[in-house]
């Protein structure tokens, strides 16, 4: 059969696509990958159905083996990646014969990377997604030693031109475009003021849920009491009781009490938000 077995299932590795949006109604997470643009890359270089599903590893990789033939690319986090012992490219695609075993190295810079195989995951989808998400329980369970990941049939051949070119590095300051609002007037005139100009670090408390930051100047309350639970969106930056913004990621709750002070708007940012590690310097930048 074609498929992947798992040797070394690293640190966190999960199963991920484009998530499953449209279901917070429900009470569904969105989930997906977190870098989108790294997600995208690997795709792109295998030919690969732009919702292919793939792993996504966190910090120290991964190990695989080939049960048959399979081309795989490695993106995100710049690593190591060897072929039973022998250095591949990183960021392009790399043949693998039946029995070879792929060894995804611990990054170098950032934190996340992905590992796609032509033809794509082939785990059972679920609300029509193949992403795990650790809030909900959704989808694959993270990756452990023995597993048996499922390859599909590939697609066309990738274009010859696909591009290879490396995704700019992870962030020595992570600059997070804020758009105000809807519970900005929660908080005083001097500490929404003060925002703009604090510098917070990402704690090592963040993962797939939130960015989580520390040591910067904590937000005032300008009301007493709490919000009843309201909906929540991708990079929406929630302010606990400690004052310290909370940015949420991939898999956030679809539902909140505590007031939001703004949104992170999706894209180049909150990718890089997936790639910034614990102590990396986090500043928020007034955006309309």
């Amino acid at each position: 059969m074609t498929g992947l077995l798992v040797v070394r299932p690293g640190a966190l590795t999960t199963v991920q696509d484009r998530g499953r949006p449209g279901f917070a109604h429900l009470g569904v997470p969105r989930s997906g990958a977190l870098d989108t643009a790294a997600y995208a890359l690997a795709n792109r270089l295998l030919g690969n159905a732009p919702d292919a599903a793939a792993l996504e590893t966190t910090l120290d990789g991964v190990a695989l083996r080939a049960l048959a033939p399979v081309t795989v690319a490695v993106t995100g986090a710049p690593c190591a990646v060897r072929v039973s012992g022998r250095p591949v490219a990183w960021g392009a695609a790399v043949r693998l014969l039946a029995g070879a075993e792929l060894e995804v190295g611990r990054a170098e810079s950032g934190l996340r990377g992905y590992m796609a195989v032509r033809g794509g995951l082939a785990v059972p989808p679920v609300l029509g997604s193949r992403s795990t998400d650790l809030l909900s329980g959704l989808g694959p369970p993270v990756l452990s030693a023995g597993t048996l990941l499922p390859v599909g049939p590939p697609g066309p051949d990738p274009a010859p031109a696909a591009d290879g070119c490396p995704l700019p590095g992870p962030p020595s300051e992570l600059l997070l475009p804020l758009r105000p609002g809807p519970r900005a007037d929660w908080f005083t005139e001097a500490s929404l003021a003060g925002l703009w100009r604090s510098v917070f670090r990402v704690s090592p408390r963040s993962n797939r849920i939130g960015l989580r930051t520390e040591a910067g100047t904590p937000l005032v309350r300008a009301r007493e009491g709490e919000l009843p639970s309201e909906g929540m969106v991708l990079g929406a930056v929630q302010v606990p009781p400690d004052g310290l913004p909370v940015v949420f990621l991939a898999d956030h709750p679809v539902t909140g009490g505590y007031p939001v002070v703004g949104v992170v708007p999706p894209g180049r940012a909150l990718d890089a938000a997936a790639q910034a590690r614990p102590g990396t310097p986090v500043r928020f930048l007034r955006s309309r």
